[in-house]
């Protein structure tokens, strides 16, 4: 567990708590005006709340906190579900059904009914279905044969949120043909500093279009509140994550501490929320990092008096992944303080049934109000009323569940194919180099050329995106697939040579590079420079490029990235540069921007994150007061720009 200092009166509060048998968060205090007050996006209804009320009398202590409880899946069975009444269940990233990777849609969807009808055997406790959620962060990643779009970062250059809004539709689809109800998604961080290991999971820097672009995903992924498409059979619940501030903890510390002031906490890390919440977000998850060394998790000020109660958040707030373990004085399986802050839904991977005991004994004891308990259930209740659970019955049966045909669809993938082209962003472009000419001879070299894992990156069937190949995705093209086909409708001849050896000189090459996949924790790096960072080429990729040149071939870089960093030696070597970022399993997008076509395509791909001049220094984010930025905040060539710009320093040798 990571520690974070704490203000000296703080802990006086906390001591003084601990020795009183409790457990203390962080001071209470009014919200400022600068909080939006407003009430939910999803009317109230009447009826819906005295079912709520009546369901309320129905359960027992134990049984309450049984639907504050949620499992995965690999450490709850259906008859743990049917006895401790279990509210919901989740799927983390490389679980699967019976711990098979391989499983088929229909494996997902026979699970998903094997929970729901554990959930309403009415022999334990009254009959409440199951919520099953999971992390379809960039399509439906936990399942073999799924549409996977770019990871937010690209996203956001892509400056387009009526395709954004259509990319969360896509993806609602995928999943509720698996039967699942609930992506853990949109992330909206804005990040602030590229150490990060989940930049890639930000669409930018700047909370304009985080903003933006929030509540169209949530609307994309639920339907729009007041309509007949409002979580019906084709869409699933979103989450708004994670609240709040963790793309801004002091030097990009994952889990760190968040140092802004309450101003700077709404006007640059809380905008996302306002827009989510405005489009009916119907769960929140709160974030691992601390605010001034409260950690969120226990944080009462943020999550109940800010959220529920200022800015009118009617729905459920779940935990991460053992974020409870993280709040001072607590541990993985207990934590009244959690409770007491207004968390409802505690994702307890392994430990619940540990948590629920101890939760009950807590309420018992008076270390846990009998009403933060009815409000935790009610507001679960609401979002499975809401979502309709009650009456869509098992599974199976709903409206696109065990449908092959949604799974890695051609309208979803065309859908993702558009977002790879749109998010692409031109850093360089020498003599015009691009687009090239698909009748001429094209070498294809680097490691990330022919491998749909890598260009997918991390959060990609595994929870670190490692252990795949490309027979792990039935329909997907990698970039190299891609250039193949579009040299040969060309007339041109395409090679394949990932170390970029050649007999017959070739009229260009294209090298594809980039770090290899990675999520939280072992994203984190202390360097920015890419021939250091753990997921980096190293030194190989810039040898690469420079034999290639000297050989005097022209070169074009293609880039894969989850996050700005140093590449000025491999810019320099380059005649042109183009920064993929994580495109996912449509790498025919990025073919579709390197060569010329009839049907008039140019890159429009602006950066959403400043790119770094230094080795040693961080860009700057847009909006501060000074930064040393190579390539600011919105920038991007298109064909016609003359590039004419002079190397990029390159320090010298440490």
């Amino acid at each position: 567990m990571r520690t974070n200092k704490i203000p000296f009166a703080s802990m006086v509060l906390f001591l003084l708590g601990c020795a009183g048998g409790l457990v203390a968060v962080a001071p209470a205090a009014t919200p400022p005006p600068a909080w939006p007050i407003s009430t939910s996006a999803v009317p109230r209804d009447a009826a819906l709340e005295a079912r709520i009320r009546t369901l309320l009398t129905t359960l027992s202590l134990e049984q309450k906190v049984g639907q504050m409880v949620q499992p995965d899946i690999r450490s709850v069975t259906p008859d743990d579900v049917r006895r401790f009444r279990i509210g919901s269940i989740l799927n983390g990233g490389g679980a699967f059904p019976a711990n098979r990777k391989y499983s088929t849609l229909a494996d997902w969807v026979t699970l998903a009914d094997a929970f729901y009808d554990a959930s309403m055997d009415a022999s334990t406790g009254p009959a409440i279905p199951i919520v099953w959620g999971t992390d379809a962060v960039h399509g439906h990643n936990n399942v073999i044969g799924a549409t996977l779009f770019p990871h937010n970062i690209g996203l956001g250059a892509m400056r387009d949120p009526d395709l954004l809004e259509k990319i969360g539709a896509a993806t609602a689809r995928e999943v509720a043909a698996s039967g699942i109800d609930w992506t853990f998604a949109p992330t909206l961080a804005v990040v602030r500093d590229d150490h990060w290991g989940r930049t890639y999971e930000g669409y930018s820097e700047d909370p304009e279009i985080v903003r933006a672009y929030g509540g169209r995903m949530v609307r994309g992924l639920q339907g729009a509140p007041g309509t007949a498409d409002f979580l019906d059979g084709a869409h699933v619940l979103a989450t708004a994550k994670h609240y709040i501030g963790d793309g801004g903890t002091a030097q990009g510390v994952d889990r760190g501490d968040n140092l802004s002031t309450e101003r700077q906490l709404l006007d640059l890390h809380g905008q996302g929320y306002v827009s989510a919440l405005g489009a009916g977000v119907q769960t929140v998850m709160v974030s691992y990092n601390s605010w001034k060394g409260w950690k969120m998790h226990g944080h009462k000020y943020l999550i109940t008096d800010v959220l529920k109660n200022r800015m009118g958040f009617d729905g459920l707030v779940v935990s991460d992944w053992n974020g409870i373990d993280e709040v001072q004085g607590c541990a993985k399986d207990k934590c009244a303080a959690a409770v007491n802050a207004g968390i409802d839904l505690f994702m307890v991977p392994e430990d619940w049934k540990n948590f629920l005991g101890n939760t009950v004994a807590q309420v018992k004891a008076g270390d846990i109000p009998m009403a933060r308990i009815d409000d935790a259930v009610s507001r679960i209740l609401r979002v499975k009323l809401r979502a309709g659970l009650f009456e869509k019955g098992r599974p199976s049966s709903r409206l696109l569940a065990s449908h092959e045909a949604e799974l890695g669809a051609a309208a979803h993938r065309a859908i993702a194919r558009q977002a790879v082209r749109e998010s692409l962003v031109l850093l360089k472009n020498r003599r015009a180099l691009l687009p090239l000419d698909p009748a001429k001879r094209i070498l294809v070299a680097g490691d990330g050329a022919d491998d749909i894992g890598k260009q997918s990156g991390g959060w990609t069937i595994s929870w670190q995106g490692s252990g795949n190949t490309n027979a792990d995705f039935p329909g997907g093209t990698s970039i190299y697939s891609g250039i193949r086909q579009a040299v040969a409708a060309g007339g041109g001849k395409s090679t394949l040579s990932v170390d970029g050896s050649f007999t017959d000189k070739p009229d260009v090459a294209i090298v594809v590079f980039g770090e290899n996949p990675y999520a939280e924790y072992e994203g984190n790096v202390k360097s920015l420079d890419y021939r250091e960072v753990p997921r980096g080429g190293g030194a190989k990729d810039l040898a690469l490029l420079k034999k290639l040149k000297d050989a005097g071939i022209p070169v074009v870089a293609v880039f894969l990235t989850g996050r700005p960093l140093w590449v000025n030696p491999e810019i320099n070597a380059s005649d042109a540069f183009v920064v993929a970022w994580l495109p996912g399993t449509e790498g025919a997008g990025v073919a579709d921007m390197l060569f010329k076509s009839a049907n008039g395509l140019d890159f429009r791909g602006k950066l959403s994150y400043s790119w770094p001049m230094f080795v040693d220094r961080l860009a700057g984010n847009r909006g501060d007061a000074a930064g040393s930025a190579a390539y600011d905040y919105g920038f991007g060539l298109t064909y016609a720009d003359k590039d004419s710009r002079a190397d990029l320093p390159i320090p010298r040798p440490r």
